[in-house]
């Protein structure tokens, strides 16, 4: 049975723990969080500190905010070892800043996760190098499976997806307080506007996916030649959105590198 350390249990670190054991998967979790209460209600052994974590477990799962992250492997640097593999799903940390504050040769995983996870739909992007074995790598990605799916990426770009499945819930939910604000100014209730809105997401989300049509297609299958879908979209495309979602992501990324130095 392999043995899965988690520091940190807040929302991220504790969705993950309740994805593991509603996957079934045969695994023996140790964790630990400076608030001791969160742990009293996880499927989990409590550990006293960040040490005793990683003393007994092969994978240790980083579930901290990034800008205390260094404190955080400082501390467990003298029990880390050749065999200890880090699955770490701080934004914007690369590996090289986790060995530098523990060992040179430490194998790791890099994730970058959503919020969805939380309710078990999580998009999360994952990378390795070649100091991680495929057997190891496949455990990594079953364990943030457990929560949602997993797409693997190059190493390099793992900053430059944070735009695309980390941040971006926040910018969707910020779209659709546009669409239920419009329905509120119009005498629509909030909650039915919610609702509308909220299933339209999901439903178009699965013809992206499932239709076989390209984004452009999907458009244009909307939009009825002089008709409403039209005269929305025209403003939209006057008011620049893919430039403005591209400022957006460069943005996000330009922030992920400065706060992975």
């Amino acid at each position: 049975m392999n043995r899965l350390g988690v520091i940190g249990a807040g929302n991220m670190g504790a969705a993950i723990i309740n994805g593991i054991r509603k996957s079934g998967m045969d695994v023996e979790i140790f964790a630990y969080d400076k608030f001791t209460e969160k742990l009293a209600t996880l499927p989990v052994t409590a550990c006293d500190n960040e040490i005793n974590v990683v003393k007994q477990c092969k994978y240790v799962l980083l579930a901290v905010k990034p800008q205390m992250l260094a404190e955080v492997l400082d501390t467990i640097a003298p029990a880390v070892t050749a065999d200890t593999v880090f699955i770490s799903i701080c934004a914007g940390i690369s590996a090289e800043f986790i060995r530098a504050h523990t060992v040179k040769s430490a194998k790791v995983v890099l994730v970058m996760p959503n919020t969805p996870m939380m309710l078990g739909l999580g998009a999360s992007a994952m990378s390795c190098d070649s100091s991680v074995s495929d057997e190891e790598f496949s455990f990594a990605r079953a364990v943030i499976g457990s929560c949602g799916i997993t797409e693997v990426v190059p190493c390099d770009k793992m900053k430059e997806v944070i735009a695309i499945n980390g941040s971006s819930p926040a910018f969707i939910y910020l779209y659709a307080k546009g669409f239920i604000d419009y329905a509120d100014s119009v005498g629509i209730e909030k909650e039915a506007a919610l609702k509308l809105f909220a299933q339209t997401l999901v439903g178009s989300a699965k013809m992206l996916t499932d239709s076989g049509m390209t984004v452009d297609e999907l458009i244009k299958q909307v939009s009825s030649p002089g008709g409403t879908t039209i005269a929305g979209l025209e403003k939209l495309y006057e008011g620049d959105i893919t430039g403005d979602v591209q400022k957006a992501c460069e943005a996000c990324t330009g922030r992920a590198y400065e706060l992975g130095q």
